[in-house]
């Protein structure tokens, strides 16, 4: 390939594909945000968003599921899918404003991350009901399952962090969190597009979320903080790798060598 030829393929951009879904996300949260849909207002029935939008149900009802996992619509019995809460029009703004000046910086939000849900954590493990901390150590096995089976989802790992913000009975709290959330599993899908290296690393997820676990079921606090710490910190040694040899980084060998030096230490 000639020096011209190789210029004008370094010049080309990644045409990135957006999910219908993903556009009726952003469409609804900016409604949102722009004070359209408040608090307490009932969304039109999916058939009705679906023709307005002319795309089919399917992708209105995993929009709407995705919401109701980020804790910002609710679907209430013989009422239909709500805003979930007040604080969601200004905590939405808020980040998403942050998340605009700086689109990239996923290391950000790591950090972000650490200082909320290692707080978080202290709550939940002071605060959570038996009940409640059966249904944590649920959403982690579940995680197990589909990565024992070659087949982990970022969202269901997300969900384990969720409900241990959830539980922490700081509404604020948990909103902040999850209002994060649909950032951080899109910056992760950008890290771990390598299914395998997906898979290895959900090795590490496992063992990291089942000291977590240990830590909330022993009902001690500052182990508990310690092990979400550990496990934060990780991801956000692995962002700032993945930021900085962007071009060439590969996951399975940041993997390699990651568990090379945990046996040296």
């Amino acid at each position: 390939m000639s020096q011209d030829n190789s210029e004008f393929i370094e010049s080309l951009q990644e045409i990135k594909i957006v999910k219908p879904t993903e556009l009726i996300i952003q469409q609804i949260k900016q409604q949102i945000s722009g004070g359209k849909l408040k608090a307490g207002d009932r969304l039109p029935p999916e058939r009705t968003i679906a023709k307005r939008l002319q795309v089919g149900r399917g992708y209105v009802r995993e929009a709407i599921k995705k919401l109701e996992f980020y804790g910002i619509l609710k679907t209430i019995p013989h009422r239909g899918t709500v805003v979930a809460s007040l604080g969601v029009k200004a905590l939405e703004g808020l980040i998403t404003n942050i998340l605009e000046l700086e689109k990239d910086d996923y290391k950000s939000l790591i950090e972000t991350r650490q200082i909320l849900e290692t707080n978080a954590i202290r709550l939940t493990t002071q605060r959570a009901s038996d009940d409640e901390i059966e249904k944590i150590e649920q959403a982690h096995q579940e995680y197990c399952k589909l990565a024992n089976n070659g087949n982990p989802s970022i969202e269901v790992d997300f969900l384990f962090h969720l409900r241990i913000a959830e539980f922490c009975q700081n509404p604020v709290l948990r909103s902040i969190i999850s209002l994060i959330a649909p950032d951080v599993i899109s910056h992760s899908e950008n890290i771990v597009r390598n299914k395998e290296g997906y898979v290895l690393l959900s090795k590490l997820v496992m063992q990291e979320h089942a000291d977590i676990v240990k830590g909330i079921r022993s009902r001690d606090p500052e182990q508990a903080a310690q092990a979400m710490f550990n496990h934060l910190h990780r991801i956000l040694t692995l962002v700032t790798d993945y930021e900085t040899g962007k071009d060439n980084f590969d996951v399975i060998n940041w993997i390699s060598e990651f568990n090379r030096k945990k046996l040296v230490s």
